[in-house]
């Protein structure tokens, strides 16, 4: 470059402006190899990738980037490290205290969780994420009712919102709330189509409300779409054996034992009609009625 500025009559690049240049090359070699390398699943090169361009430069997009590549390789601390660097750099920015939220609730952090959630409705009140995070953060603190409050209002912003009334739902059964629990699930299943998760909620309500033929209809159900689904087979199961439904119950408890050998300490797949009925005690009297 140099040479072509002298021979044009133009002044040679100084040292100084040469090493600019040459930075800025390796920057975006570095940043841009790190992208390749994320969308193909190499996410220990990504992350080397990124650091290193970020020793060169602090770009914005860089931290994400490697944010993202942080979560997807499991290293959920130092993603959650990378966002606080990033908030430093975007105070308000919410997208950004959402995603943190998201990290923390990986980590089961729920303090953090509610913290990063905060922050976003300080920031915008009508954030209808915002409110359903913050919901899930403070379920896990195991405060109930503030998190009923926080879906109400995510539900009153976006009243399409299904997730936020799923998980209403859900809480408001565990409460014992049946009736509100109905309003919603009956909401879910007017909106969805067969969808497990709400099949699986509207049997458990059914159950809590004594319905146990239109229960193990709704079980049947899921099996149907979905003969993998261990919940749905193990509270049927519990359904059959309260029912006196000694045979249904066994033929569950195999079924689960065959798709999941360790579903009981000290299941092995080998076992005779007598063990079986063993297996089932253990099996189905700790499980919640609630499915939660």
């Amino acid at each position: 470059m140099g040479f072509w500025k002298t021979f044009f009559g133009g002044e040679p690049d100084s040292p100084e402006e040469e090493k600019k240049n040459a930075e800025a090359k390796n920057f975006d070699l570095l940043k841009y190899d790190g992208v390749k390398a994320l969308r193909i699943h190499r996410t220990d090169y990504a992350i080397r990738c990124f650091r290193e361009a970020l020793k060169i430069q602090d770009d914005a997009e860089t931290h994400d980037y490697l944010q993202r590549a942080l979560i997807a390789d499991g290293q959920l601390p130092e993603a959650l490290d990378e966002l606080k660097t990033m908030l430093t750099l975007q105070p308000g920015n919410v997208a950004i205290m959402i995603q943190a939220a998201h990290v923390a609730f990986m980590l089961e952090d729920y303090t953090q969780m509610a913290s990063y959630c905060q922050q976003a409705l300080d920031v915008n009140t009508d954030n209808t994420t915002a409110h359903y995070l913050m919901a899930q953060a403070l379920l896990g603190q195991r405060d109930a009712v503030k998190a009923i409050a926080h879906l109400t209002q995510a539900i009153a912003l976006d009243e399409q919102r299904g997730e936020a009334r799923l998980l209403r739902a859900q809480t408001l059964l565990s409460m014992g709330e049946l009736k509100g629990a109905r309003e919603d699930t009956d909401w879910l299943l007017d909106h969805t189509d067969d969808h497990e998760d709400v099949l699986l909620m509207a049997a458990r309500l059914a159950t809590a409300e004594g319905k146990t033929d239109e229960a193990l209809s709704i079980y049947n159900k899921v099996e149907e779409l979905n003969p993998f689904q261990l919940d749905a087979l193990r509270e049927r199961g519990r359904l059959k054996m309260d029912m006196g439904d000694k045979q249904g119950a066994e033929d569950d408890m195999r079924k689960l034992l065959e798709l999941n050998p360790g579903e009981l300490d000290g299941a092995n797949g080998e076992y005779q009609a007598e063990s079986v009925e063993k297996m089932m005690k253990r099996a189905y009297s700790p499980i919640n009625p609630f499915g939660l």
